[in-house]
């Protein structure tokens, strides 16, 4: 069974699209979570509208970032497989199979994916050369290549992960794939499996736009999170705690 668990807020622009490019590739027994923010648009009638039983809509009340949002929707998954998607990405049509087929062999994937603007016309073909996105604690404590939009991972390290590190410095994603690296095994695939889309109204910018944080705001904020990167590497690595995945499942 497959979970795939999506934050919203105000996304009635480009959910539709979105849960349109997912749910044509979920299976029968998948599901679809989405906690919502309370949003004040047309979002949540979006989502009703498509009728879907997959979709299990979750109401979350607004704590002022989305690492909470994406927390609540992850406790309510039920997959041994769970997928992370942004409401205003596009998945395109290999995502599911291959996805699954990659995690047959690794513990968490993260996929490459296009770049577009809010029209669909590309910014660039491969995120992963664009932002320079590659593998390695240290490099991910300084700059993050784990996008929740482009990754998948088994429920051991859903397990391992939860509940996420209360500090604003520390994102849901990059502490979801540097908890995988620390436990287990991670597949950065450089075939592009969604069109993730940049706007003005995109929470995040993922280096689509300079950061207005001071420089000592910055350094500040890597070393809190080499710090809780460093416990939970502490705790678990040192004492040879680590995922076993049987290679010969089937997915």
């Amino acid at each position: 069974m497959v979970s795939v668990c999506m934050a919203t807020y105000n996304g009635e622009r480009f959910i539709g699209e979105q849960l349109t490019s997912i749910l044509k590739q979920l299976q029968a027994d998948d599901e679809l979570i989405i906690s919502d923010d309370r949003s004040v648009d047309n979002t949540i009638s979006i989502i009703n509208a498509l009728n879907d039983p997959r979709i299990k809509l979750f109401h979350h009340e607004p704590k002022g970032r989305p690492t909470e949002n994406f927390q609540h929707a992850l406790e309510q998954a039920k997959g041994e497989y769970v997928f992370l998607a942004d409401q205003d990405d596009i998945w395109l049509d290999h995502k599911y199979n291959r996805t699954l087929s990659l995690l047959k062999t690794n513990d968490l994937v993260l996929s490459n994916s296009i770049l577009v603007d809010e029209d669909k016309q590309v910014l660039h073909p491969s995120f992963f050369e664009f932002h320079g996105s590659r593998k390695g604690i240290v490099s991910n404590v300084i700059k993050n290549s784990y996008f929740g939009s482009c990754m998948a991972f088994r429920r051991s390290v859903l397990d391992y992960a939860l509940p996420f590190p209360p500090s604003r410095e520390v994102g849901h994603d990059v502490w979801l794939g540097l908890v995988a690296e620390i436990v287990g095994k991670v597949y950065f695939d450089n075939e592009p499996l969604i069109m993730y889309r940049r706007h003005a109204q995109a929470v995040t910018s993922h280096g689509m736009a300079k950061s207005d944080r001071s420089l000592f705001k910055k350094v500040f904020g890597r070393l809190i999170m080499f710090r809780y990167v460093y416990e939970f590497y502490k705790k678990y690595k040192l004492n040879g705690k680590r995922i076993s995945i049987n290679h010969n499942s089937n997915v």
